[in-house]
Order: structure tokens, then C-alpha cells, then sequence
């Protein structure tokens, strides 16, 4: 006669004890609960086989096994998991993002590129503003082309570089005056296409311009790349900080769970040439200390609004270029407290999760 005893007696036999959460013998009807091993229905579906087939072959045909199988719920491992297939020889994948557009995120951008190229860092950036692709022009390679070469066989675009920083935008394939009408998903194969099908080598650093707001783009971005962190630039008005809270909830979602290592406030305040001391708050003081206190995040730097940073844009030669100039000092603060920020990151993320960095060109975890 079939006992609740021999069923758990068997249970411990085939090792599935521990995965049982509650079970019941009514007549040869045998009610199973069970959690799998992993959230896939493969696994699922091989779980239940195996139950059917084990009971069949101990007890025979006439028991009646009722399974119901959960998927186990995610461990804080799996919720910190960045999602998305690595790129060899790629370390870190920076997401450059703001909550709105007119930030000057591409900007900051292209000035953090160049910086950390000249602490030593092997740099690349990829212009992901599909419809308002600014690198060409900032980089002063508007015109130029990306070549195909040939890898292991396979034939790769190759990134344009200047200044030590290798790049890749939707500028190059499109003509200066011509507009880029395209669906969300166009336009994510044609990221994706830029990103895994270029010879990128090795890099440090990858930062990707994301475009302004939340949307395909950034899912594309999320779901096919690695993205190791995200750093948020903001203007200090109201209106700028609070879409600012937005994005930062997007990439604080379950579902997504990107490290925000920092808040950039660009355009802080004014300086004027004649008056280099002199700080004028145009757009508010101290906006986005208020919000990342706020976050819990930190700021990473404050970036003044200074007339050359426009005109060095506008020449295709980053400000932060500008040999012993007070804004390329400020843009170094602002990569070192970046790459500080990504070291705690990393230290407190699980071991597979953590990058390493090669080269910490004067920067260390806050202590």
C-alpha cells in the first residue's frame, strides 16, 4: 500500500527532497509541489518528465503524480546580473544618459572620452543619438568613412580615432543633410550592427552617447550589450532634475538593475573670461547635489558653462584638450571620480559581475 512515508523515503532517493515544498496522497492521486532548479521552461518540462517517469517505474502506471512546479525566484546575484552578451576585449561599457535633451550630455561626452584617453585608458565611444549624431562634429571627422577589415576571417567596420579615441556613429553612413527617418527597430539593428560588428580591439572604456528620454534605444542598448554602469548628466534647473529622476528609475528597474555610478551637472554656472573667479548661477545652485542626496548617489563633477567648451565643440576639438586649462582639470576630476566610483562598484558587485580595470591611472574606491 502507497504511504505518504515511502513517497518521501523516495523522494530522498532521487534527490529532489530539497526542491519539494509540500506534497499530498489522496487514494493513488499524488499532489506535488515543486520549485526548479532555474526559471527556463526547458527545465521545467524535464523536471516534470523525470518526476512522471520515476514514480511510474517505482510504483507503477496506476499512481496519478499531479506536479506543480514553480520557477525559484531570483537570488540577489541573478537581480544584479548585467544583461547582455560580452564584447571581447572590451572592459567597461559606459552609458552616457540624460532625462531630457539640451543637457549637453554629448558634450560631456566626448570631453570624457578625450580625458581618460589622456590618463592612459584605451577609449572608445559609440554615438547612439541615432537621430542627432553629434560625434562627427565634435571629433572633426565629419566626412570620414568607416573602412571594412577583415578579422579572424570575418570582415569588420573599422572605428574612425582621433585623439586617441576610437568611434563609431550614424553620422559616418549618412550624409550631413540628410535626416534619419527610421522605426524603433531599424534603428536598434543598426546599433547593434555598430556595436558587435566592429573591431573595436581592446578598450578600457566604451562609452555609449545614449539619445535623450528613455525609450527603444536604451532597451536595445540594455538588452544586447553588458553595460557595466550608467552616468546621468543634468542641467541644475527644476525641469532638467526632475526627468533626471526618470531615467535614473529606469535604470534602477528589476528588470534592468544598471549601477547609476554618477550624477555630471553640466552648465553650473557661469564664467566669463574676463572674470575667470567669478561663478554665476544661471540655472540654480546646486540642483543635482540636492537630487543625488536625495538618490544616494554621488556627483561626480560639477562642469562650469565657459564659452570655449561651445567653440571647441563646435571646431571638432574637445575643451578638455586644452593643455593646463582650468575646464580640462575639472573634466580630469570628473573621470577620476568615475572610474573611483566604478572600482566601488565592482568591489561590492559579485566576482563575475566585477570588471577588472588594467591601468588605474591615479585613481582608487573611495575609502
Amino acid at each position: 500500500m502507497l504511504t505518504k512515508e515511502k513517497i518521501q523515503d523516495f523522494l530522498k532517493e532521487i534527490e529532489v527532497d530539497d526542491l519539494v515544498s509540500n506534497f499530498q496522497l489522496m487514494g493513488n492521486d499524488v499532489y506535488i509541489d515543486m520549485t526548479a532548479h532555474s526559471p527556463a521552461m526547458h527545465e521545467k518540462k524535464k523536471l516534470e518528465a523525470a518526476m512522471k517517469q520515476a514514480f511510474a517505474s517505482e510504483f507503477g502506471e496506476e499512481i496519478n503524480l499531479k506536479l506543480k512546479i514553480v520557477s525559484p525566484e531570483p537570488s540577489e546575484v541573478q537581480l544584479s546580473q548585467i544583461k547582455g552578451k560580452q564584447i571581447p576585449g572590451i572592459q567597461n561599457i559606459i552609458a552616457i544618459a540624460s532625462g531630457k535633451g539640451g543637457v549637453g550630455k554629448s558634450t560631456v561626452a566626448a570631453n570624457l572620452a578625450v580625458t581618460l584617453a589622456k590618463m592612459g585608458f584605451k577609449v572608445g565611444i559609440l554615438d547612439a543619438d541615432i537621430y542627432g549624431p553629434s560625434v562627427p562634429t565634435m571629433f572633426d571627422t565629419e566626412g570620414q568613412k568607416p573602412i571594412s577589415v577583415d578579422v579572424n576571417g570575418k570582415s569588420l567596420m573599422k572605428p574612425i580615432e582621433n585623439y586617441g579615441v576610437k568611434m563609431l556613429s550614424i553620422g559616418y553612413f549618412s550624409g550631413a543633410n540628410q535626416a534619419v527617418v527610421w522605426r524603433g527597430p531599424m534603428a536598434s539593428k543598426a546599433l547593434n550592427q555598430m556595436i558587435r560588428d566592429a573591431a573595436w580591439g581592446e578598450l578600457d572604456f566604451l562609452l555609449i552617447d545614449l539619445p535623450p528620454g528613455t525609450g527603444d534605444i536604451h532597451l536595445s542598448i540594455i538588452q544586447e550589450v553588458p553595460v557595466t554602469g550608467a552616468v546621468i548628466v543634468s542641467t541644475p534647473q527644476h525641469v532638467a532634475l526632475a526627468d533626471v529622476r526618470k531615467g535614473i528609475a529606469m535604470f534602477n528597474m528589476e528588470s534592468i538593475n544598471i549601477p547609476v555610478l554618477g550624477l555630471i551637472e553640466n552648465m553650473a554656472y557661469f564664467t566669463p573670461e574676463e572674470l575667470p573667479d567669478n561663478k554665476y548661477y544661471i540655472f540654480g545652485n546646486q540642483g543635482a547635489q540636492y537630487l543625488a542626496d536625495d538618490l544616494n548617489i554621488p556627483v561626480l563633477g560639477e562642469i562650469p558653462l565657459i564659452q570655449s567648451i561651445r567653440e571647441a565643440g563646435d571646431v571638432g576639438r574637445p575643451a578638455a584638450l586644452q593643455e593646463n586649462s582650468k575646464i580640462a582639470e575639472i573634466y580630469t576630476e570628473t573621470a577620476k571620480k568615475m572610474v573611483e566610483s566604478l572600482l566601488e562598484r565592482n568591489k561590492f558587485l559579485p566576482p563575475t559581475e566585477a570588471v577588472k580595470i588594467s591601468t588605474m591611472a591615479g585613481c582608487s574606491p573611495k575609502k
